[in-house]
């Protein structure tokens, strides 16, 4: 597929999927960038088309898990709030004496387990996102088709 793709075509495709990066710069520049790009290009190129589509579901898909996994901690962590400072491992009594001690114990932390679990799962959707956008990119500048793992197709 290669030799039927222009230059152009193969860094237009690297430069969108690469644009997805953004998102340490700019806020939602992770869908911005590919989506300006992507548009701008995909009446003309085949291969953009495609691979705009392919950055575009990701970042969607990516963003869409974080959602999800956030909705899932939200309920550990309002149950945590009350034990917080109401004689719990910080309480307000302890800010009236001269020695200010913090007091870590299982029994006021039953709700940290799952916030860690969902804090290590969100790491690794980061990891993952960007290893395939990095994969993507020098995929397609090759000229070869890239297709994410984990993907929902909300483009077609």
């Amino acid at each position: 597929m290669t030799e039927s793709l222009s230059k152009h075509e193969r860094n237009l495709s690297a430069i969108i999927h690469a644009s997805t990066f953004s998102r340490y710069f700019i806020p939602f520049g992770n869908f911005i960038l590919p989506l300006i790009l992507w548009t701008a290009n995909k009446k003309d190129y085949k291969f953009v088309d495609y691979n705009g589509k392919q950055a575009l579901n990701f970042q969607i898909s990516m963003l869409l898990y974080s959602i999800v996994l956030g909705a899932i901690s939200i309920p550990f962590f309002i149950g945590f709030l009350p034990d917080l400072f109401d004689g719990g491992f910080l309480s307000w009594n302890d800010f009236h004496h001269d020695s200010f001690r913090l007091h870590f114990d299982t029994d006021h932390f039953p709700f940290i387990w799952p916030l860690g679990i969902t804090g290590l799962v969100q790491a690794a959707i980061t990891v993952i996102n960007v290893v395939y956008t990095i994969l993507a990119t020098i995929r397609t500048n090759e000229g070869q088709t890239f297709k994410y793992p984990f993907t929902i197709n909300f483009i077609k």
